[in-house]
C-alpha cells in the first residue's frame, strides 16, 4: 500500500483489538479507549517509521502510555492529599486494620497476587501469542531477559495457585471471643 491513510486504516483495522484488549487488562474501558487512541496517533505520526513486527511494536507504545497515566494519577493523588491534610490538620479520620484486612482478603487471587510484570510477561505470550523476542520489544528488555522473566512469573503463579490452595483446605478460625459469646 502506497497511500498512508490506506495503511494506517489496514493497520488500525488489524491492531485496534488487540491493542485495546491489552489495556482493558490495567485500566477501564474509557482511560483505555483514551491510550489505545494516543497508541494510534503515536503509529500515525511515525507510519514510516514501524517496524516489519508492528503488534510488538504498539503494545510497547500503550504500555509507555500506561505507564505516563499511571504517574499522573500517583501525581494527582498526592495532590489531593496533600491538599486534604492542610485543609483538616485538626481532624483526624480513624482508619479501621479490620476493614482493610477483610477488603484485601476478598481481592486477592493468585494472579493478582503476582507483581506486575509477571502477570504481563504470562499475558503477551499466552493470550496475545507472541514470541519472546516480541514480548521483550513490548517490555523493553532483551529475550533472553524476558525468557528469564517469564520463568520465574511461571514459578512465582504456581507457588501460588499452591498457596491459596492450601489455604482454602483449612478450616477458618473465629478471631474475636465476643462471635462466640452471640452464638
Amino acid at each position: 500500500m502506497d497511500d498512508p491513510q490506506e495503511r494506517f486504516t489496514g493497520l488500525y483495522d488489524r491492531y485496534y483489538r488487540n491493542v485495546l484488549g491489552y489495556v482493558l487488562l490495567r485500566v477501564e474501558q474509557g482511560v483505555a479507549e483514551d491510550v489505545c487512541s494516543e497508541t494510534f496517533l503515536v503509529a500515525w505520526r511515525r507510519l514510516d517509521e514501524l517496524p516489519e513486527q508492528v503488534l510488538p511494536w504498539l503494545l510497547g507504545v500503550a504500555r509507555n502510555k500506561l505507564a505516563k497515566q499511571r504517574e499522573v494519577r500517583f501525581r494527582r493523588k498526592d495532590l489531593v492529599e496533600r491538599i486534604a491534610a492542610l485543609t483538616s490538620e485538626q481532624e483526624h479520620v480513624a482508619w479501621d486494620v479490620a476493614e482493610y484486612v477483610v477488603d484485601r482478603e476478598q481481592a486477592i487471587s493468585a494472579l493478582r497476587a503476582l507483581p506486575e510484570k509477571d502477570v504481563e510477561a504470562m499475558i503477551l505470550v499466552s493470550w496475545y501469542g507472541l514470541t519472546p523476542d516480541q514480548a521483550a520489544t513490548v517490555m523493553g528488555c532483551s529475550a533472553r531477559a524476558f525468557n528469564v522473566r517469564l520463568h520465574r512469573a511461571r514459578k512465582r503463579l504456581h507457588g501460588r495457585l499452591r498457596q491459596e490452595a492450601g489455604a482454602a483446605q483449612r478450616p477458618v478460625r473465629q478471631t474475636s471471643s465476643r462471635f462466640a459469646e452471640e452464638s
